[in-house]
């Protein structure tokens, strides 16, 4: 082979490489990427690449911003190399000065997490809002984002919608599932059911996997459609073989109650393990259940225990509450009222309902603090606000018996009436008790 001849191959050979490099970056770009990760690495599987080829080739074309961005990403997943958060940083940094528009877009994001560097609310918004102006897919998205929460800006609900309308006009895929919240939630329009499903369908079908989990969700509980629990049970099961954590906790809760498939109890147990080793707060809290009552594993509550314990030190505001239950009710540990109390309180002040009902019944019951029965009746009926099936019963109980407020029977009557329909055994038992003794209604 001539010299004319290994400068040609050479240069396919680069030209090969940056085609691939601007594929990735734009589906990352796109959203169609969700599990980065394993993506990246799919891709390369698919299209017989070699790894440590093309990390080479990025450490040696680091005048392409392309390039610099995606080296950014493998320091930042542990491609290739072991994670290093201050080289992302750092790589994403050099690839914005360039105005390469994904790197603001990551470099942004930086600044939310704290990926190498401080979190800053306001350097987040900026750099959202400047590669949105770039055109950057993401970048609109996030900016959107930025405006429902309030990150560096002033909540903006229209400002928010109008963004993710955008970023969906443009083929963004997370920007789909978002306005699909949208239109499923209100947020800065009305709510339109079919539409939200029809917008989760569109993400699916572009592989996003937030969108997979969601299309499941509306088969389970008919969001926009009908209710097809074997629909929702393949869609969990597809998100779960993608390695996403929401889809293994969700396809453990069919396996755990026969949705879509039957009862399981040991397969829902190896799922909640899977999640919780890949450091998944609700698995790790699902399985903590699972030791705590004996599903698909044997009793041991001290295992329970521990790992409510653990949850509870993240903030989990649902590990908060079962760990309160455990020192109030002794499981794992020794029974401590005060502390069962504290964490009670804990959990209400991060709007957990369980947390706030659970709050009510120690002002009720004197649990760790002196009983008040008016505070108890006002968490109740906090809780009953958040559609708390709990909160609602017992809200009901306070109306039937006069605690913390005047005996209202028929609107202790209303509120049995709506937790059995929601098939509340509590409430299905209160209700027939008052057709039995005509509380609030004619006996019957």
């Amino acid at each position: 082979m001539n010299t004319k001849e290994i400068e040609s191959s050479n240069n396919q050979f680069e030209n090969n490489f940056n085609i691939i490099v601007d594929e990735i970056i734009n589906n990352l770009d796109k959203g169609y990427y969700e599990n980065q990760k394993q993506k990246i690495l799919n891709y390369f599987n698919n299209h017989n690449i070699n790894l440590q080829e093309i990390s080479d080739f990025l450490l040696n074309n680091q005048s392409d911003s392309n390039s610099i961005v995606l080296l950014g990403r493998f320091n930042y997943l542990g491609i290739g190399t072991e994670i290093n958060n201050q080289k992302a940083f750092e790589l994403f940094q050099k690839a914005a000065n360039l105005k390469n528009a994904s790197g603001i877009c990551k470099l942004g994001y930086c600044y939310h997490d704290g990926i190498g560097t401080s979190i800053d609310k306001q350097k987040v918004f900026e750099l959202y809002q400047k590669a949105a102006d770039l055109g950057n897919t993401s970048g609109i998205n996030n900016l959107g984002y930025c405006y429902q929460y309030g990150i560096g800006t002033n909540i903006d609900n229209q400002k928010a919608f109008e963004l993710y309308q955008k970023a969906a006009d443009l083929g963004n895929a997370i920007g789909i599932c978002n306005l699909g919240y949208c239109y499923n939630d209100g947020i800065g329009t009305s709510i339109d059911k079919q539409k939200a499903f029809e917008l989760y369908q569109n993400a699916a079908d572009l592989g996003n996997i937030s969108g997979i989990n969601d299309l499941g969700y509306c088969y389970e509980n008919g969001i926009g459609t009908s209710i097809n629990k074997q629909k929702a049970f393949e869609l969990y099961q597809k998100a779960a073989d993608l390695e996403d954590i929401n889809g293994i906790n969700s396809l453990a809760n069919c396996y755990k109650n026969g949705i879509g498939i039957d009862i399981n109890k040991q397969k829902a147990f190896k799922l909640y393990q899977k999640a919780a080793d890949l450091e998944d707060i609700n698995g790790i809290n699902s399985l903590a259940n699972c030791y705590e009552n004996g599903i698909g594993t044997s009793i041991n509550r001290q295992k329970a225990f521990k790992l409510y314990q653990e949850v509870a030190n993240l903030e989990n505001a649902d590990g908060i509450n079962s760990l309160a239950n455990c020192y109030k009710s002794g499981i794992g540990t020794k029974i401590n009222n005060q502390k069962a109390f504290k964490l009670y309180q804990k959990a209400a002040n991060l709007e957990n309902a369980n947390g706030i009902n659970s709050l009510a019944n120690c002002y009720k019951n004197g649990i760790g603090i002196n009983i008040d029965k008016r505070k108890a009746f006002e968490l109740y009926q906090k809780a009953a606000d958040l559609e708390n099936i709990f909160g609602i019963n017992n809200l009901g109980y306070c109306y039937k018996n006069g605690i913390g407020t005047s005996t209202n029977e028929e609107k202790a009557f209303k509120l049995y009436q709506k937790t059995a329909n929601l098939k509340n055994a509590d409430g299905i038992n209160s209700l027939a008790n008052c057709y039995e003794n005509g509380i609030g209604t004619n006996i019957d």
